[in-house]
């Protein structure tokens, strides 16, 4: 099996812990780095779950960058009512000098990982996409750069989750998703797909054996952070793994169906801000740039995040038990 290196901008959050531990796990990806933005969160907060995440899997040798703490022109807004105080639920470690972040930004970090990797890079970008733009801003050839960029972001077709129009990632800073949508050719995985990207109560149920120690209960908490509101507005039994998805993705090739289209994205206004559209009937004549996830494979999904979770309980509940 061939490994693909792979950088995953982060903004921890529950559903993000999940797609952390999903790409840790995996056979099929090289995590070579995590950056971090505002989102769920404040980017020292955002941060800060990130290394308590790889201090809970003793994962303290993957690099971390922390990146931008605000949006390029828009007031920062997080979503603590969502994913917990600090932005996650569960309980982490308190960050140990193994996770220090390095000394550079994480869209200089983004590009100099593109330029090592030249070519086999796939960047996975979960959170708001103030970075990957910074990013482009510094380094105007970093699509050519990359393998692949997945946006978990936009609702082609499916109704937003902030607004009728607007998910959250391009919401929270609609200035950058239009550049990187624009201009850096990424595969959207949005709403249409990722609402239903969900763990069902009888696969919770049967995840683990032992539900005991702090990384099953993280766990825990991680897949059922959707309080009863969220999930009768989206009628669904469980959380939504919206993260999770776009890294499955790049796990497993035939996971999403796309299509690729015109794409643009809503800056300005109230009801535009972070709006998706997508020109599917051409009418404008304008040359795709991008691709949508339209259909996804759920079996398949759960079962990756099923396997890759009961792996980590497994060693986990071996370790405790000596």
């Amino acid at each position: 099996m061939t490994t693909r290196p792979v950088l995953i901008d982060t903004d921890p959050g529950c559903d993000d812990a999940v797609a952390l531990l999903l790409a840790l796990e995996n056979a099929a990806l090289e995590v070579v780095g995590l950056t971090t933005v505002h989102g769920n969160a404040s980017v020292a907060e955002t941060t800060a779950n990130a290394r308590g995440i790889l201090e809970l899997i003793d994962r303290t040798g993957v690099p971390i960058a922390a990146g931008a703490d605000r949006p390029l022109n828009v007031p920062l807004e997080t979503a603590e009512e969502i994913h917990g105080e600090g932005g996650i639920r569960g309980e982490l470690p308190e960050p140990s000098p193994a996770t220090q972040p390095a000394d550079v930004h994480a869209a200089q970090f983004i590009v100099e990982q593109a330029r090592a990797h030249d070519g086999d890079l796939a960047l996975a970008a979960i959170g708001p996409l103030t970075n990957v733009a910074l990013a482009h801003a510094l380094e105007p050839d970093l699509p050519d750069l990359l393998d692949e960029l997945i946006v978990m972001g936009g609702a082609a077709f499916a109704q937003g989750n902030v607004t009728p129009l607007a998910e959250a990632n391009f919401h929270a800073d609609p200035h950058a998703a239009r550049r990187v949508v624009r201009d850096c050719e990424p595969t959207l995985v949005g709403l249409d797909v990722t609402t239903q990207a969900t763990v069902p109560p009888d696969l919770l149920e049967s995840l683990s054996e032992s539900r005991d120690g702090p990384l099953a209960q993280s766990i825990d908490e991680w897949l059922t952070y959707y309080d009863t509101a969220h999930r009768d507005r989206y009628g669904i039994e469980s959380a939504a793994l919206h993260d999770a998805l776009a890294v499955a993705g790049l796990i497993d090739g035939d996971l999403l169906e796309t299509e690729s289209s015109p794409l643009e994205v809503g800056a300005d206004g109230d009801l535009a801000r972070g709006a998706l559209a997508v020109d599917s009937h051409g009418v404008t004549d304008a040359p795709p740039n991008g691709a949508v996830a339209l259909e996804a494979d759920y079996e398949r999904f759960r079962e990756l995040v099923v396997e890759s979770l009961e792996r980590y309980l497994r060693c986990a509940n071996a370790e405790a038990t000596g």
